[in-house]
């Protein structure tokens, strides 16, 4: 058993922890719109006005607080008049990235918006840059977000909505490098500020802007964004063309072509998979290193509106559906993730699963009429106390606490604090395959009065939840016990544990 200590300094407030860091992403692929979100009107499975009501109800469970749609990729092959108005008259078309399946459109933006009030989630919706147009994205946001009189305004009231919804975030475009065009960075950056500037606010409604990022490490594609709107060095404030850029960072145990399997792995495959969890910090920290030379007073946010695991997918299902299972080792991926994003709140505005239902890292897996929470799901609910949180700074002394991996070493402990009204939450991820850890919470500054605490593992690290049975759920955790100057918590191997308690200062 490995021995740690954890300094947690109550009475040092660090950044907020904005909730957007618990942010969910929902796309046109596999059965994550249609069978996931959306059943229909006439279908048996209970819904409100065709969206998937326990599907809604898991959701608002975690206090969701934003939705990404309709991409990804499919964000640039979509011209959003084609999902308004009459279903039945609304024309389909092909989705030629996942799946090459016909799309009917009849999951469209009153759809959407709908889904968003009922999860009372703020939409972020992904514009077509790839193969749209400027007007095209400029009449969108005005057909959402604009009051009075205009075209969009009367075509929103033919279609039923008279008043108009408040859509702060806005991408613009997705992967640009990629699936979103192949675009170089020097003429994707040009294209961000010729989108944003016709991307306008609407009376009240203000626009969150984000530009289409880099890919895991290119740093080079950040600083050309950012010497968009700011000089090298000088303390000038950015200027307003946009008020984010993206980062998507995937977590693999292998290569590209041989992801491996979500559930027939071994424990290096487990461990080569922590290793690449981790790795967002280095990722994160680069981002924010080239954006701090450009915007020192951090004006302008970094959003990993796509991360999680990417497995191949289960046998017998569609390639392009992007369908696996998720278990134990995808929650405690999710669980470091965590921990790192709050070390970043300063810089990280918001960061966003891929994807909510029945894709990739999913929180929920639909089977006809049934609803699988997976452990990953569990996660966001033990965690959810730290949105919108301040921060607390959380000191690690594990030097026992490592594993190696290859060539890299793995920090087997992880470890993250917030208060919020009062109430302090600290979560903690022992990472070991096989070795419980000994951690103790030396708390200064001030106490906490009668903790609880929850933890979320289980006898395999490839155990998973189906219909037909969970294994994988939270608990009462009783390897908790006081201290002269804190707690001490005796970890078992691959969990995940939340303490939670009211705070007494010094």
């Amino acid at each position: 058993m490995s021995t740690a200590t954890a300094i947690i300094n109550l009475d040092i407030e660090g950044p907020t922890i904005s909730r957007h860091l618990y942010g969910h992403f929902a796309e046109h692929l596999g059965r994550c719109v249609y069978g996931g979100f959306w059943v229909g009107e006439d279908s048996p499975v209970p819904n409100e006005g065709g969206i998937r009501l326990d599907v809604v109800e898991a959701l608002r469970a975690l206090d969701i607080p934003n939705l990404r749609w309709p991409g990804g990729c499919f964000a640039d092959e979509y011209h959003w008049q084609d999902g308004i108005g009459p279903r039945e008259r609304r024309p389909w078309m092909v989705n030629t990235h996942w799946g090459n399946v016909e799309e009917n459109n009849h999951f469209g933006t009153h759809e959407f918006m709908a889904l968003c009030e009922l999860l009372g989630a703020e939409p972020y919706i992904s514009g077509n840059v790839g193969s749209g147009t400027v007007r095209e994205m400029s009449e969108w946001v005005e057909y959402l977000t604009r009051d009075g009189d205009s075209p969009m305004v009367r075509l929103r009231k033919e279609n039923g909505r008279e008043e108009p919804w408040r859509v702060t975030y806005w991408g613009i475009g997705n992967e640009t490098w990629g699936c979103g065009g192949n675009m170089r960075a020097e003429y994707s950056a040009d294209l961000a500020r010729q989108y944003a500037t016709y991307c306008r606010d609407h009376g009240d409604n203000k626009l969150y802007r984000i530009a289409s990022g880099a890919s895991d490490a290119d740093y080079k594609w950040t600083e050309t964004l950012m010497q968009q709107i700011s000089c090298f060095g000088c303390e000038a404030t950015p200027k307003t063309f946009f008020q984010g850029l993206s980062v998507h960072y995937y977590t693999l145990a292998g290569p590209w072509e041989a992801k491996g399997s979500a559930t027939g792995f071994d424990t290096d495959d487990y461990y080569r998979t922590m290793v690449s969890a981790r790795r967002i910090d280095r990722i994160l920290t680069g981002h924010s290193t080239v954006m701090d030379v450009y915007d020192p007073h951090r004006t302008v946010g970094l959003v990993l509106d796509e991360w999680g695991t990417w497995w191949d997918v289960e046998p017998g299902t569609e390639p392009g559906f992007l369908f696996q299972q998720n278990t134990l080792r995808d929650a405690l991926v999710a669980s470091t993730h965590f921990d790192i994003f709050h070390q970043h709140a300063a810089r990280l505005h918001m960061a966003n699963i891929a994807q909510t239902v029945n894709v990739l890292q999913a929180m929920i897996l639909t089977d006809g009429d049934r609803l699988v929470r997976t452990p990953t799901y569990h996660v966001f609910e033990m965690n959810k106390g730290h949105q919108d949180a301040t921060s607390l700074p959380v000191h690690v002394r594990a030097e026992g606490a490592r594993r190696r991996v290859g060539d890299a070493e793995l920090d087997t402990l992880s470890a993250s604090a917030s208060v919020k009204d009062g109430r302090v939450l600290i979560s903690v991820s022992n990472l070991d395959a096989d070795e419980p850890a000994e951690l103790l919470l030396d708390l200064r500054g001030g106490t906490l009065a009668d903790p609880t605490a929850r933890i979320l593992t289980a006898d395999r690290l490839q155990a998973h939840n189906t219909p037909e049975a969970t294994t994988v759920a939270p608990r009462e955790f009783d390897g908790l016990s006081g201290t002269a100057g804190g707690l001490r918590l005796t970890l078992p191997p691959h969990s995940f544990v939340t303490v939670q308690a009211p705070l007494r200062r010094h």
